[in-house]
């Protein structure tokens, strides 16, 4: 779709509720949108989801060049605003591009953050047998059975939402094409929609991504019976980052409580729910394969962190194997897990991905292995 209609198209379809908050320290604004996009969710097929998106810019900047528009987009567990732009300082890969003069957007697909949450997600009898423990009154003798027993959500209706952004973020910054950052899971509902809209995506930059060689080509029998959501606790969130270190002073503590301090912030109903959690929906998967990396043709940088425990070095690598782009780099970072960006060497990382998303290149590299952040020998 040309930009004149996708122009014509967001005043009907992509309507946006914007609230600029400035932020004196940074000379940076943040600003609220909410697109409307038509839902692919089975549960909630058909109708409009409200789906939240976060811009860092500079206060009082001009009509960005076609080339500096980026859309960041989250995992299987943590919302964009939270794991893209929180509050502890110096910390925000999204404030770090958006200095270096981008216009930079994050999205939470449908069930995280501050985006439409199906009413699925408000029973903890559609959670699993052991978490009800937590939030199911101590008196049942059995756990409660589910009052929606599928999967909640897909990485069909996962890609349906960021074209749904991206098309908005086209119109309203009249560029044809968008950069995608993203991270674990994000890293299949990135590549995946540029692979199916190679026109509309210039360049990525993936984080831990999730891969399979082996996964599913087509889509199963929707919605896949299971478990429709989760939820992580303090406890929790902790004890899985403390797995993941592997050197001295990997991070800092306070900004471990001003990451969970924002994961709560943004789920106002979790929040209530024991000593406060955060949900998110489960997702069924597929598509993300060999095959498709193979078609895929964007250049890109991917990174993996040498301790990280959730998508481990070894899934990565695989993916840098795959994907068909003559151009691409993989970055082993050393001293990082999966939570890279809010780790010592995050700047390391952070000015990789400007480095890309500018010239397509780390230092002079456009494809092979490169090494960071690991000790002098």
């Amino acid at each position: 779709m040309k930009l004149p209609a996708l122009v014509a198209l967001l005043a009907s379809t992509a309507v946006v509720v914007g609230t600029a908050r400035q932020r004196p320290a940074d000379a940076l604004k943040s600003v609220d949108h909410y697109v409307r996009v038509t839902s692919t969710v089975p549960a909630i097929a058909g109708q409009v989801a409200n789906i939240y998106v976060r811009e860092r810019v500079r206060a009082g900047a001009a009509s960005p060049a076609a080339d500096r528009v980026v859309l960041f987009v989250h995992g299987a567990g943590t919302p964009a605003e939270v794991a893209f732009d929180p509050s502890a300082p110096g910390y925000s890969w999204m404030a770090y591009l958006a200095a270096a003069g981008f216009d930079v957007f994050s999205m939470d697909t449908t069930g995280y953050g501050r985006s439409m949450r199906p009413a699925a997600m408000n029973d903890p009898c559609n959670l699993s047998p052991e978490q009800q423990k937590l939030f199911v009154p101590a008196v049942m003798a059995a756990p409660c059975p589910p009052t929606y027993p599928n999967q909640l959500t897909n990485i069909g209706s996962d890609w349906n939402d960021i074209d749904g952004v991206v098309n908005y973020i086209r119109a309203l910054r009249k560029v044809e094409q968008v950069s995608l950052v993203a991270w674990s899971l994000g890293g299949p509902r990135a590549g995946g929609y540029a692979a199916q809209h190679p026109d509309k995506v210039r360049s990525m930059v993936l984080l831990a991504p999730a891969y399979n060689r082996a996964a599913e080509a087509a889509a199963p029998s929707l919605p896949r019976a299971g478990v429709a959501f989760n939820t992580q606790s303090r406890a929790e969130f902790v004890a899985n980052w403390d797995r993941q270190v592997g050197c001295p002073d990997q991070f800092e503590p306070s900004v471990r409580d001003a990451v969970w301090s924002d994961m709560i912030a943004s789920d106002p109903v979790g929040a209530t729910w024991d000593t406060g959690v955060r949900r998110a929906p489960s997702t069924t998967t597929w598509g993300w394969n060999a095959a498709m990396a193979a078609a895929t043709k964007i250049p890109a940088l991917i990174i993996a962190g040498i301790h990280d425990r959730q998508v481990m070095p070894e899934r990565v690598r695989p993916l840098y194997d795959d994907l068909g782009s003559s151009q691409k780099v993989l970055i082993d970072l050393g001293c990082s897990s999966h939570n890279a960006m809010w780790e010592k060497n995050r700047l390391l990382m952070f000015k990789a991905s400007l480095d890309w998303l500018t010239k397509g290149a780390v230092g002079d590299a456009r494809t092979g292995i490169i090494r960071m952040g690991y000790a002098a020998p």
